[in-house]
């Protein structure tokens, strides 16, 4: 068979797979949803459902019943699999007909969806269970397509609907989704029973097909088709936006005026709760945020629910010129605090003179997306994930504005009706039933020597417990094999020599690009050289000094700087060593360079203590089992200094503790962990993790 050929959809399917799942329409079903959640064109993370039908045997009575597959509440078709589902019985949910009262009462039909389960593993149903559900169809789609959205965004959305597709394609004016809107798209449908399609005004698209196939191909005919029409009439109305009111910075500019002003928006954003940050320049975000129309459609919001639930009721827009002077971050902060105090307020009048009876309490005012024109875009939530989704939406929304405007007026849904869904009890309800945020959620660390041993230990914890990480080293092999250990939006990576001031601003510049700023410093690059003192070469001496002493200056004076831009304050610890309490022989760099760090750690404590920057030491002795440190001459010269062989030295370093113990890179992590997430009112302080070496007591 020819392979289909779209210009604004990817065509993905593979026969071959498919004739592996034949037969079993579920995973067909599945495998549809993952292709056209790859597309964010098509459908964006979290956003739209799918579903099929198929006859199963009732367990109870042995009758033949059909059951819908759908995807279930909180979902992304993208990485849908047989978990994520809820299997229904159809009759049952046109049954919920018979109980139904109508729009005010709308939520008492979901907690009654539970009632029409037929798999009782079910991922809890969604809101638009009944969309899928009263439809006649065995494959359904609902889709957020960026073309189709602006064509249902636009002022006169049914005649363009009817002007594309003619008598092939229903439309419904906006409503909120739920059981009622099931009802509509069932009377539409059944008035117009030919057709392959509906478009939900300002919402999204249904489409249907026989077949798993049938379904994938319709939807992606009828979003091509609506793009194709877009794009044929680009600019008949003039410039795209108005045209450009402004030259952005170039690319380099730009990345650098975002990585400054980063910190100083996070800090903004993060007066109720703390937040982490995603930065954008997409040419798709330049082109809208340097236009002429910026002014003019930003104010509106978004239509799709979907797009709105992530950005909330509209961006914040930046009155800053593009290479405005940001190197006092004071200065910065104070100029823009107004413009963040006001957005504050809007949204306080906007939630008052919205809210019902029992309407939940008023979340966080803060904006999510910020546009800086001729820089770019920032979004800030809980976490990267969400913040790059949200700014994956607004891209979406951009599109949508883009082709509503190239064919008739964007319209937005109107405040009232976006409170009610920003405020929707069952919203309400899917937030508390998220799990509670990790002890470090909301926090971002960097560590250097993160490519292994200790500091890929530390990682490892951190991001267990919730934080953001950015990992540097002076190997970027090391690094990539790191990195390919954790989740995406957890970590991510930049080679850095710490020796070098130009290195470290930039590993610092790509942690504030990626998450908005820093609140954990960790010190954990290192080497050690054993050698006596009349063997001890000069320049064994600056390496050691230089890695493990300046190294940390510069992480610790430019980490903190950050900190104070953003205003809440943070932490910075420091791997040293027991050596650097005891004098030991064959270790007069090592050993001074670690007192050194130290007492270096005390200072900036004292020093920092108004910022509420917390400062600390770690202190681990013979971290043998996976350490660099360990490898070669380090552990010879060890060794000779104890008069034993290599091979006897993790024994000799376990018996010689009051503990008897092995320390282990995971240890020294815990010991990170205590002082960033539960002594939080210790400074300048040493925590040995060392098995107990009398001669290293502090005290």
């Amino acid at each position: 068979m020819e392979k289909p050929s779209f210009n604004h959809v990817n065509y993905l399917w593979d026969e071959a797979w498919a004739a592996s799942l034949a037969g079993d329409e579920i995973a067909l079903f599945i495998y549809r949803s993952n292709l056209l959640g790859t597309d964010l064109r098509i459908t964006n993370f979290g956003g739209g459902n799918t579903s099929c039908k198929t006859i199963e045997k009732d367990p109870l009575t042995g009758r033949e019943v059909e059951v819908m597959w759908v995807k279930g509440s909180g979902g992304d078709i993208g990485t849908l699999t047989r978990k994520g589902i809820a299997g229904l019985y159809t009759e049952r949910l046109h049954a919920l007909k018979n109980v139904y009262r109508g729009l005010a009462f709308e939520d008492e039909i979901v907690p009654l969806y539970y009632h029409c389960l037929y798999d009782l593993d079910s991922r809890a149903p969604s809101i638009d269970t009944a969309l899928h559900g009263l439809l006649p169809f065995k494959h359904i789609d609902h889709l957020h397509p960026d073309g189709l959205i602006a064509i249902a965004a636009a002022e006169n959305s049914q005649e363009l609907t009817r002007e594309i597709w003619g008598d092939t394609m229903g439309w419904v004016p906006w409503q909120r989704p739920g059981f009622d809107l099931g009802l509509q798209l069932e009377k539409c449908q059944k008035e117009n029973p030919g057709i392959r399609g509906i478009v939900l005004g300002g919402h999204g698209l249904f489409t249907w097909g026989d077949t798993s196939y049938d379904c994938y191909m319709n939807s992606l005919e009828v979003i091509e088709r609506a793009s194709q029409y877009i794009d044929e009439r680009l600019g008949s109305k003039g410039p795209v936006f108005g045209g450009a009111r402004i030259n952005g910075l170039g690319e380099v500019e730009r990345r650098q005026q975002a990585a400054n002003i980063a910190p100083v928006l996070r800090g903004l954003c993060s007066s109720h709760r703390r937040m982490i940050g995603h930065f954008t320049d997409d040419d798709r975000v330049l082109e809208f945020i340097n236009s002429q129309d910026l002014s003019k459609l930003a104010p509106l919001g978004t239509s799709c629910p979907d797009h709105f639930l992530r950005t909330k009721i509209q961006p914040l827009v930046l009155d800053l010129e593009p290479d405005a002077d940001l190197q006092d971050p004071e200065a910065v902060k104070k100029q823009l605090l107004p413009a963040f105090e006001s957005y504050r307020r809007e949204y306080a009048a906007y939630y008052e003179a919205c809210k019902h009876p029992n309407s939940p309490s008023m979340r966080d005012p803060n904006p999510v997306v910020i546009l800086y024109p001729g820089v770019g875009m920032f979004t800030f939530a809980k976490n990267k994930q969400t913040a790059r989704v949200a700014s994956e939406f607004y891209i979406n929304a951009i599109n949508v504005m883009r082709g509503s405007e190239a064919v008739s007026t964007y319209t937005a849904l109107s405040r009232q009706e976006a409170f009610n869904i920003e405020y929707w009890l069952l919203e309400e309800a899917k937030l508390q039933r998220q799990p509670p945020e990790k002890p470090l959620s909301r926090r971002v660390a960097i560590i250097t020597g993160g490519g292994g041993g200790i500091g890929k230990a530390i990682a490892d914890k951190l991001v267990a417990e919730g934080a953001n990480v950015v990992l540097t080293d002076i190997s970027e092999d090391r690094l990539k094999e790191a990195y390919s250990t954790y989740p995406r939006d957890a970590v991510s990576y930049v080679v850095c020599d710490v020796i070098d001031e130009v290195a470290v601003g930039a590993a610092y510049k790509h942690a504030n690009l990626e998450f908005g700023g820093v609140d954990i410093v960790v010190h954990s690059a290192g080497l050690a050289i054993s050698k006596p003192l009349t063997a001890h070469e000069l320049k064994d001496w600056d390496l050691l000094q230089n890695v493990l002493v300046r190294g940390q200056f510069l992480m610790a004076q430019k980490g903190a700087k950050i900190m104070q831009a953003q205003g809440f304050g943070g932490d910075i610890i420091n791997i040293a060593s027991k050596n650097g309490l005891v004098a030991g022989p064959n270790n007069v760099g090592y050993g001074t360079a670690k007192a050194a760090q130290q007492h270096m750690t005390r200072l900036l404590a004292a020093e920092l203590a108004k910022d509420k920057v917390r400062v600390n030491t770690v202190n681990p002795d013979a971290v043998i089992v996976g350490s660099k440190i360990w490898e070669g001459d380090w552990a010879e010269g060890r060794a000779k200094a104890h008069g034993i062989s290599t091979e006897d030295l993790p024994a000799h370093y376990a018996k010689r503790n009051l503990l008897n113990a092995i320390i282990l890179p995971e240890d020294i992590a815990n010991g990170v962990f205590a002082l960033v997430a539960l002594l939080s009112k210790s400074t300048g302080n040493m925590l040995n993790v060392d098995g107990g070496m009398a001669n290293a007591f502090v005290r």
